[in-house]
């Protein structure tokens, strides 16, 4: 069985790839490079291209007759810069995207596995929400996601095509084998950001801490990166029997850890992991910020036989490693220079939970 993955040299597009051949399934990779790393290409079918371009994806099909479904993680994902340029990311995501899928029409290829958001969900009194929940999606970056879903289930009630939408929420991490990690340099995430200062032995800054949580700080599920993969392996092996529960042939399901994690919560963490108290300092939020949500998991469980089993220090710990090996990899890069720890932790503002304090019982799950 060989499957197309769009974006396949990204960050989640490279792990689903290496969970895929684990598995005995031969990814076949596309990817134009703008924001993937050539190297999570190695010894795997890699084409150089764009979604849109048919003559590639006719050549593609010519070439590899046995693909038998396409995985769509390629795509812009980066919520500020979407505000900023929102016609860009309008383009990047959902044009190419409606090319893409006539052009997998026109080769015969009707089964495609999305890389939807969570994003797209209207906050809640309790912060939980299920793939019933409203949705009302704030940035153009959730927009084009909300886009795509609709072409995909328009497309599914006209009979074209079968799809599935895994509304993802937070991953974080990298593969436990380190074939592949986050390759942003400027991640925009909230734990990316928290490696980068603790490399550059800097406050984080914790953007917002006025939203209406328990500690004032926004609230995120978070996922570690193989979990996720693992949830496209169980949606692509049993893929014929979950699009079959729905009459139109298009199935939502959310893929989160089930926990709401507060991003004080999440640097409590941090600092658990490494063993140092990693100071912060409160900053305005950012164009495009959002207060959060975590999914109640019942869908994934059921349609998919799939839970996830790492924890959120797994994934800390394995995406420290994975920039440790970077880092090695790259001589003159800044690495965590040891002055971390010798930076007072700020007196955290009023009703909000000091960052070392690990939270405990305190959180939430769904």
């Amino acid at each position: 069985m060989k499957v197309l993955i769009t974006g396949g040299a990204g960050f989640i597009g490279s792990t689903i790839a290496s969970a895929l051949l684990d598995e005995g399934i031969t990814p076949v990779i596309l990817d134009n490079l703008t924001a993937g790393r050539k190297e999570f290409t190695v010894g795997r079918i890699f084409y150089q291209g764009d979604i849109s371009d048919g003559a590639l994806l006719d050549r593609i099909f010519a070439e590899h007759r046995d693909i038998e479904a396409v995985v769509h993680c390629a795509g812009l994902i980066v919520v500020p810069e979407s505000v900023r340029e929102p016609l860009r990311y309008y383009r990047e995501n959902v044009a190419k995207s409606i090319d893409m899928i006539g052009h997998l029409l026109r080769n015969d290829c009707r089964r495609i596995l999305f890389s939807s958001t969570a994003a797209l969900y209207r906050a809640s009194a309790d912060l939980t929400v299920d793939e019933q929940s409203p949705t009302q999606p704030l940035s153009p970056y959730a927009r084009t996601k909300a886009f795509i879903e609709d072409i995909l289930a328009d497309s599914a009630a006209a009979g074209h095509l079968r799809a599935i939408s895994l509304r993802y929420f937070n991953p974080i991490g990298a593969d436990p084998l380190m074939r592949s990690g986050l390759q942003a340099k400027n991640p925009s995430h909230a734990l990316g950001r928290m490696i980068k200062a603790y490399e550059a032995g800097e406050p984080f800054p914790v953007t917002g801490v006025d939203w209406p949580t328990r500690d004032g700080s926004a609230i995120r599920d978070y996922l570690h990166i193989w979990d996720l993969a693992q949830a496209h392996v169980a949606a692509l092996l049993c893929f014929e029997e979950v699009v079959a529960t729905s009459p139109s042939g298009y199935v939502v399901i959310n893929l989160g850890g089930g926990t709401g994690t507060t991003v004080f919560e999440l640097l409590a963490d941090f600092s658990a992991v490494t063993g140092e108290r990693m100071p912060y300092v409160a900053a305005p939020r950012r164009p495009g910020d959002v207060l959060g949500a975590y999914t109640r998991t019942e869908r994934s469980a059921q349609l998919l036989g799939w839970v996830p089993r790492l924890t959120i220090e797994d994934g800390i710990r394995h995406a420290l490693e994975w920039r440790r090996r970077a880092a090695a990899d790259s001589p003159g890069r800044i690495v965590h220079p040891g002055s971390v720890a010798a930076h007072q932790l700020p007196v955290a503002p009023k009703d909000v939970a000091a960052p070392v304090s690990l939270p405990g019982s305190s959180r939430l799950s769904g």
